[in-house]
């Protein structure tokens, strides 16, 4: 297919579209609205066969998700911010059931006060619920990432649910240029949904979401475990078999100008590329710093970041997101990557964005001149008015 423009949530549902789920379940929620208003056209208009249901909330769409999985369906959903944290007892049963549901997140504020503005507190609050999670910088990111994401949760190593992660109304709602996939290349190269055990074979019964006792619950928690360990490797293969048909290089840690650099900040989503630019100017004026987009934030990539971060004198760990009475969440996890490193760079947080409040770019410069100085502390809020 040629370049063409589209808005990261028409993208997501353009995806489905050439995939063809068995069954997609949502309840619509600024800033997702657009992927199942998309989609639910394309049902109408007999462009997939799809089983679309609209449920009466997040708990009953991700509920149904999960029985639809469990029935031997490829099965898709998408949410934002106060519908994720509906979901949130369900999160855990479908993964805990080892169901391969895709789902897209428009990232979006948790209230209150109430906000419909992108910060990643909804999928940061779920980093512990079992779910593989992928954020993606822009248009062209939520697309293939969302292409990608069926592989990865369906592959017989992994058996995960997975969250790709869009920035609410950045790229969500914004129009780019992006260059998507004819519809056989997607076909083919995503597959037929092979499921293992099914709920409505009744010529082989099996048990799905049983009372766990103290006897297995916890093995059925490290299996989720093992699975999780074996997921990168996935990750890794699945993007290698992209790069070949696309020309698309995807890593789990993306550098930018890293290579001769003494400074670096990392983030994820959007802003990654609006680090690049601040980059850019600073290389112009003779500064050895660089940038680092983290995609793939569970399971975390430690020793893959440890290995990319250790030698640098000072690393900026940028956090759209805060822990009340702690940090920003993706400091510690990086903090805990670094320990048993040799040679460790100085750490500092930088709390920005929440409830969606632009970050300028003369504010990401200032976290760069932060870093040379050794000025800065800790934990450092950017941009916010004291």
């Amino acid at each position: 297919m040629a370049i063409i423009a589209m808005n990261g949530d028409q993208a997501i549902a353009l995806s489905w579209r050439q995939i063809d789920p068995d069954v997609v379940a949502a309840y619509p929620i600024t800033p997702q609205t657009i992927i199942v208003e998309q989609f639910s056209e394309f049902v109408a208009d007999g462009l997939v066969n799809t089983e679309f249901v609209c449920a009466e909330s997040e708990h009953s769409a991700l509920s149904i998700c999960i029985g639809s999985a469990a029935s031997g369906a490829r099965t898709a959903t998408a949410t934002a911010s106060a519908g994720l944290a509906f979901m949130w007892e369900v999160l855990y049963v479908a993964s805990a059931m080892r169901l391969p549901i895709v789902m897209a997140v428009a990232n979006r504020a948790l209230s209150g006060p109430i906000n419909i503005h992108c910060d990643h507190s909804d999928s940061m609050g779920a980093r512990d619920s079992g779910w593989i999670q992928l954020y993606g910088e822009n248009v062209q990111e939520a697309y293939d990432n969302s292409l990608m994401a069926f592989r990865i949760a369906e592959h017989p190593e992994v058996r995960l649910p997975i969250m790709t992660c869009l920035d609410g109304f950045i790229v969500t709602h914004s129009l780019e240029r992006f260059e998507p996939l004819p519809d056989d290349v997607v076909k083919q190269f995503v597959g037929e949904f092979k499921y293992r055990r099914s709920l409505l074979d009744v010529s082989k019964p099996v048990s799905m979401g049983p009372f766990d006792g103290t006897d297995y619950y916890y093995e059925h928690k490290y299996a989720q475990v093992e699975a999780m360990r074996r997921t990168i490797p996935v990750i890794n293969s699945v993007a290698k078999d992209f790069a070949k048909l696309t020309g698309r290089e995807y890593q789990l840690i993306e550098p930018y100008k890293l290579e001769d650099a003494d400074y670096a900040v990392m983030a994820m989503g959007s802003t990654a590329g609006t680090l690049k630019e601040t980059v850019d100017e600073l290389r112009a004026e003779g500064k050895k710093v660089g940038s680092i987009k983290l995609r793939l934030f569970r399971p975390f990539p430690s020793a893959e970041l440890m290995k990319m971060l250790e030698g640098l004198k000072g690393v900026a760990v940028m956090d759209r997101a805060i822990s009340i009475g702690a940090s920003g969440p993706l400091f510690p996890e990086v903090r805990s990557a670094l320990y048993e490193a040799k040679h460790r760079p100085k750490l500092s947080n930088y709390i920005y964005g929440l409830g969606g409040r632009d970050v300028r770019p003369e504010e990401l410069r200032s976290v760069y001149n932060d870093l040379m100085s050794g000025s800065g502390e800790t934990v450092n809020y950017l941009g916010v008015r004291a």
